[in-house]
C-alpha cells in the first residue's frame, strides 16, 4: 500500500491578482491562513482554479515558494505542475521539489490529445524524474483528454504514482477505477457536488472549489464520510448542494473569485480570456450565498 498524501478536503486555492493583474501575495497568505484556520487538510496551489494556465513561470515557482513557506508544515502543498508539454512538467515539477512541496498534481496533457499509452510515457517520464508522491488529475471537460479504468491500473504500477484526482463526473468510471486499483491508487473527487458517491466508493477526500469560501463545511463532510457516517454527510452536503452548484455557473473560478471577494476578501479579478460574470449570473449566486450565509 502506497502513503496517502491527505485525507479530508484539500483547497484547490484562488490566486488573488491585483488590479493591475500582478499576484495579491498578502491576500494569498491570508487565504490559506483562513483555510488552515478552518479545517482544510491540504493547499494545491496553482491548479485550475489557481488560474496556472495564464502564469508566467516566475509566478507559477514564487507561487508554489510562497505557499509552502506560510503554510510552514500545518498542513501538505501540493503543486500544480502539470502541462502539455512533457519536459516542462519536469522542469516544473523538479522546481516544485526544491522549494519543498509535499506532492504534485498533473493534469493530463491538453490540446494535444495524446493516447492512452501517451498518458502513461508522460506521468512515468515526470515520476522518474522527481521523488514526490504524485496526483494524476484526469478533467476531460477542460483537457479533451479521459484517464481510463485501464491507464489507471498502469499508473498505478509507478512507485509515486499514488492518487488520482477525478473530475470525470462519470461515476461509473469511477466506481470501476476503484474496483481495478485496490489500495494502489488513492482516489480524490474532483468535484464538490460529488463528494458523497466518490468517498462512498473508497475515495480518500475532496480537492475543492467550495473549501475557498466553505472551508470547514467541506473538510467536515469529507470527515463524516471517511467515518462512514453517511447520513450526517448527505444531511450537511444538502446544506451546500446549490452554492456547490452555482459555484459552476459560469467557467471555474470566475465564480468562486466572485464569492470571495463579496465576502470581503481581495481575490480581485480572473486573467484573460476569463471575463466577468453576468448580471444575472452574480444575483444567482449571491442569493444562494445568503441563503448559507456566507453574506447577509
Amino acid at each position: 500500500m502506497k502513503k496517502t498524501i491527505f485525507t479530508g478536503a484539500g483547497v484547490a486555492i484562488v490566486t488573488p491578482f491585483n488590479e493591475d493583474g500582478s499576484i495579491n501575495y498578502g491576500e494569498l497568505g491570508r487565504l490559506i491562513d483562513f483555510n488552515i484556520d478552518n479545517g482544510t487538510d491540504a493547499i494545491i496551489i496553482c491548479g485550475t482554479t489557481g488560474e496556472s494556465a495564464t502564469m508566467s513561470d516566475e509566478e507559477h515557482i514564487e507561487c508554489i515558494r510562497f505557499a509552502v513557506e506560510k503554510t510552514a508544515g500545518r498542513v501538505p502543498v501540493i503543486a500544480g505542475t502539470g502541462s502539455n508539454d512533457t519536459r516542462y512538467a519536469v522542469e516544473l515539477s523538479k522546481e516544485a521539489e526544491k522549494l519543498g512541496a509535499d506532492a504534485l498534481l498533473l493534469v493530463t496533457p491538453y490540446y494535444n490529445k495524446c493516447s492512452q499509452a501517451g498518458l502513461v510515457q508522460h506521468y512515468k517520464t515526470i515520476a522518474e524524474s522527481v521523488s514526490l508522491p504524485i496526483i494524476v488529475y484526469s478533467v476531460a471537460s477542460r483537457t479533451g483528454v479521459n484517464i481510463t479504468p485501464e491507464t489507471c491500473v498502469e499508473l498505478a504500477k509507478i512507485p509515486n504514482i499514488v492518487a488520482i484526482k477525478e473530475a470525470s463526473g462519470n461515476i461509473s468510471q469511477i466506481a470501476m477505477i476503484a474496483s481495478m486499483v485496490g489500495d494502489d491508487l488513492d482516489i480524490y473527487s474532483g468535484n464538490d457536488d460529488q463528494i458523497i458517491p466518490i468517498m462512498a466508493l473508497g475515495a480518500k477526500g475532496v480537492i475543492s472549489v467550495l473549501s475557498n469560501v466553505m472551508p470547514f463545511e467541506t473538510h467536515e463532510i469529507a470527515e463524516l464520510c471517511l467515518e462512514n457516517r453517511y447520513p450526517e454527510a448527505r444531511e450537511k452536503m444538502f446544506k451546500v448542494q446549490q452554492l456547490a452548484k452555482d459555484l459552476f455557473c459560469d467557467v471555474n473560478p470566475i465564480p468562486v473569485k466572485h464569492a470571495l471577494n463579496v465576502m470581503g476578501y481581495k481575490a480581485g479579478p480572473c486573467r484573460m480570456p476569463l471575463s466577468e460574470m453576468s448580471d444575472a449570473g452574480r444575483q444567482k449566486l449571491e442569493a444562494t450565498m445568503k441563503k448559507v450565509g456566507l453574506i447577509k
